[in-house]
């Protein structure tokens, strides 16, 4: 064989191997981005069913405490809020809330015996205790993934591709300020 022929063997072979890489580089972080986003879809699942819970909980306790309205127009103005939310701090923020307004109303109920008694209140909440479990779980679920895709964009020589064909970090789901703080319910 003659040495230009093994050149361009030798050259071949180098550009095969660089352009297997750069497709292996772009496949896994997409997987890595379909991952991230199916655990964010988890989070807004239980946020959902968390919101579908509320209306439910809210209606028993208003029967029992029909003057504890402030505490219960804040649980609908946070569950809205909630709702509307497009970013993912918007939407920890908006959760942190709502989980403050359900904590004070939680508080409230201690003062009657009856509603704690009642059945379909019993089962509200042993619901809603699951989910903010398993939203406590999303939530982890969803800053491991993150972490391990912000981790992939940003390592070389992944970080020259990830650049060049548009992967951008994603957020952490973090908790607001105001959540590392117990609530303050006053009567």
């Amino acid at each position: 064989m003659k040495k230009g022929t093994i050149a361009l063997i030798v050259i071949g072979v180098i550009v095969l191997i660089m352009v297997l890489s750069v497709i292996g580089s772009y496949n896994s972080l997409v997987g890595k981005q379909e991952i991230v986003q199916n655990a964010l879809s988890e989070i807004d699942n239980n946020l959902q069913r968390r919101n579908d819970l509320i209306p439910n909980l809210v209606a028993t306790v208003k029967g029992y405490a029909a003057h504890e309205s402030e505490i219960l127009t804040a649980i609908a103005d946070a569950r809205s809020k909630l709702i509307g939310a497009g970013s993912i701090g918007e939407k920890a923020e908006a959760s942190s809330e709502l989980s403050n307004a359900l904590s004070r109303l939680l508080v409230v109920v201690e003062n009657y015996p009856q509603l704690k008694a009642d059945a379909v209140f019993i089962d509200l909440s042993d619901n809603l205790a699951g989910t903010e479990n398993r939203l406590a779980n999303a939530r982890r679920d969803y800053n491991n993934v993150a972490r391990d895709y912000n981790t992939s964009i940003r390592r070389f020589p992944t970080v020259i591709f990830a650049r060049l064909m548009g992967f951008e970090p994603v957020e952490y789901f973090e908790a607001d300020e105001g959540a590392k703080e117990a609530p303050k319910v006053e009567f």
